[in-house]
């Protein structure tokens, strides 16, 4: 067994529209494409882990640990989860409902635009973490983000950070964050935006990343990557030379929904398995690469093959 990873946040029904613009108040506009399909962003990631790690009968065990409602999209989730092969730990709370979003998509670029309702899943607190703190503990990497309430994910990477785990939080969607919690990162995985709304350095540049990666060093943070898009990654681990791994992509783009997620997801893996720092996030690059080619965001999350033979290349 390659190990094991856990990783807690949100799932939410993606109800996707394609069109050339977002409408202005109060004004109605015809979309060029519907989509109702998985997303949020911890269970993209863990999508992205369990395929990336090829299941968990061969690959690394990758666990969630959310909150749902009872409903449609609750089952949704769990029938995502039992194909990709992510174990679930969760609770059901039929007096809420499972998370849902609403997602734009440019017709003319793949960019995106998306509003999140957690549902369930932004009830979560400490004590969600605290009954979980047996798996926790015992997990090679533990994965979060920030879907879900923050005093929920800063208690995760307490248990993480005391059983001796590798912690990696992906600060999405923004959030100022105390330089205590920063400190129990091992890995922090912001995009440019983010980078930005940590540090108030502008990221547009490598140049620029790395200045705003040692800014978060500086506040605590043991290792930085920060997501450039279109630019791949910068990777700056400890004190070491920062190294620039440029994006992997087999094909044209389509859509960049679930592309950071399917990064961290790849990322997770590798590391659970035991590749150094530089070869795990560039298979991460290859699996966001690999996800960019397709519509859908859990959806688009490639298997193991797949990442191996773009990495052959």
């Amino acid at each position: 067994m390659a190990g094991r990873v856990v990783i807690t946040g949100i799932f939410a029904a993606d109800s996707t529209f394609r069109a050339g613009r977002l409408p202005v108040i109060g004004e109605t506009i015809l979309g060029q494409g519907f989509a109702l399909g998985p997303g949020g962003k911890g269970s993209n990631q863990a999508v992205a882990c369990a395929r990336a790690s090829g299941g968990s009968k061969t690959g690394a065990e990758t666990y969630f640990i959310t909150r749902l409602g009872q409903d449609t999209f609750a089952d949704m989730a769990l029938d995502l989860w039992r194909d990709a092969g992510v174990i679930p730990a969760v609770t059901h709370h039929p007096e809420s409902h499972t998370g849902a979003a609403f997602i734009f998509l440019e017709a003319g670029t793949g960019n995106n635009a998306i509003i999140v309702c957690p549902g369930a899943a932004g009830t979560m607190g400490p004590a969600d973490m605290d009954a979980q703190q047996e798996l926790i503990s015992g997990a090679d990497v533990f994965l979060t983000q920030l879907e879900q309430p923050l005093d929920a994910a800063q208690r995760g990477l307490e248990i993480a950070r005391e059983g001796g785990v590798t912690t990696i939080l992906n600060p999405a969607p923004a959030a100022d964050l105390s330089d205590a919690m920063l400190a129990l990162c091992d890995w922090i995985t912001p995009n440019e935006s983010e980078s930005e709304a940590l540090t108030g350095l502008p990221v547009t540049t490598t140049t620029e990343a790395e200045a705003a990666a040692r800014a978060l060093q500086a506040r605590g943070v043991g290792n930085v990557i920060i997501t450039l898009g279109a630019l791949g990654v910068l990777v700056c681990a400890g004190d070491g030379d920062a190294v620039h791994l440029p994006a992997v992509a087999p094909g044209p783009v389509v859509e960049t929904t679930g592309a950071g997620d399917a990064f961290n997801g790849g990322f997770a893996a590798a590391l659970a398995r035991g590749d150094d720092p530089v070869t795990a996030a560039r298979f991460g690059c290859a699996t966001a690469g690999i996800s960019v080619t397709r519509p859908g965001a859990a959806a688009s999350m490639p298997g193991l093959d797949e990442i191996t033979a773009l990495l052959a290349r």
